[in-house]
């Protein structure tokens, strides 16, 4: 069973590790990342000041707006503790 502080860095380091994904640091104006975990209960907040992120693919350029990044890193954070969990 991984302790509270491994659910928390967990966390923190999975929705970081997502806006990093879409962001050179130096884009990033600001980000916060809240994460606590009580009784059992996880809860992850994202803010993220940033441009809208563009990505390249093969049909050339799609722009993700800063809250879907915030709310894609607040869903890694999720999922990585549900995987911590899952590995214990």
């Amino acid at each position: 069973m991984p302790t509270d502080e491994e659910v928390v860095q967990t966390a923190a380091e999975a929705a970081e590790g997502v806006i990093f994904d879409y962001y050179k640091q130096s884009a990033v104006r600001d980000f916060d990342v809240t994460v606590t975990f009580e009784e059992g209960v996880l809860d992850v907040d994202v803010y993220l000041n940033a441009p809208d992120a563009v990505e390249r693919d093969s049909t050339g350029q799609q722009s993700t707006s800063a809250d879907a990044v915030a709310d894609e890193a607040a869903q890694a954070a999720r999922d990585a503790v549900d995987d911590l969990f899952a590995d214990s």
